[in-house]
């Protein structure tokens, strides 16, 4: 069996892994439209492990790193959805209260990667606050595939509602100077989009390859906006035109970045959609705006 390279694999496969990981299509479907591209000795089933995401060697900051402290805990729904399991980070060495950023996750529930990433806003000097919109049903169940169908059974906007109690929480914590941002990915780009919308005194949001807010929306939008779009991400990217002229408009502060010849989801690396530069320069972007804005 020949080794696959991100370098051979053709584009309508990274767009297939797209419409499999947004539930457009099921595993099934997905493996038969693979079979078009399992040529020269590679295999469905090897391509289709290839794009499936490693949490295993891929995590960047371990559960154990004494740099930080992370515990879990749990906020009450405001929807009557019972209680919110979230991760809570801040760097161990903390002095004084530090500004406060919510980590949304994908469309898949809390999984290591958003957990890996929570620490991060951590490490970079942030109390981070990482929901996991599963727990209503379970939590997080240990693999994405399960993870996106449980997901799929949860209303966005309850969820939204959730992601908002969190901001909230996070405001009020006692280790939160009540200054918070949100950054988000996919699922939770949206949401961060939808949280600058619902929340007046949101600080600053950071929507990663995110769905937009209605235009109709965008008056009610007090945070900054840093705005990180995936050339390639067609799906998205049709509502920005639309979203950008409604920011304009009403003369909202915000600025986003095109990353040329990426994938959505280049900022997750566990998966062949990471583009290491695309995703190190746009964190930087990230942690440098929530520096500026949040203290």
């Amino acid at each position: 069996m020949n080794e696959i390279k991100k370098e051979d694999i053709k584009q309508e496969v990274f767009d297939l892994y797209d419409d499999y990981a947004h539930n457009r299509i099921d595993r099934r479907e997905f493996a038969q439209k693979l079979s078009t591209y399992a040529v020269g000795g590679v295999t469905v089933a090897s391509l289709m492990s290839f794009l499936m995401p490693d949490y295993n060697g891929r995590i960047q900051i371990q559960q154990n790193d004494p740099r930080i402290k992370s515990e879990f805990i749990n906020y009450p729904s405001p929807k009557g959805a019972g209680t919110i399991k979230a991760l809570l980070s801040k760097p161990a060495d903390a002095k004084g209260k530090l500004a406060g950023i919510v980590v949304v996750h994908e469309n898949r529930g809390l999984n290591p990667h958003t957990e890996d990433v929570a620490r991060r806003a951590a490490l970079a000097g942030f109390v981070s606050i990482a929901p996991d919109m599963l727990s209503p049903l379970g939590g997080y169940p240990g693999n994405d595939d399960e993870g996106r169908t449980m997901q799929s059974k949860r209303d966005r906007n309850e969820m939204l509602e959730d992601f908002i109690a969190a901001a909230g929480f996070l405001k009020s914590h006692k280790d939160c100077t009540g200054k918070v941002g949100v950054v988000g990915f996919c699922f939770g780009g949206w949401i961060a989009n939808m949280m600058a919308v619902r929340i007046p005194d949101l600080s600053a949001a950071v929507p990663f390859y995110g769905g937009q807010a209605p235009a109709e929306d965008v008056p009610k939008i007090k945070a900054p906006l840093l705005l990180h779009y995936a050339e390639l991400d067609t799906r998205v990217n049709e509502g920005w035109p639309a979203y950008e002229a409604a920011l304009k408009e009403n003369k909202k502060e915000y600025t986003a970045h095109m990353y040329p010849n990426v994938n959505h989801g280049f900022y997750n690396d566990t998966t062949p959609r990471y583009d290491k530069a695309a995703a190190e320069l746009a964190w930087k972007r990230t942690l440098d705006f929530f520096n500026e804005k949040l203290n």
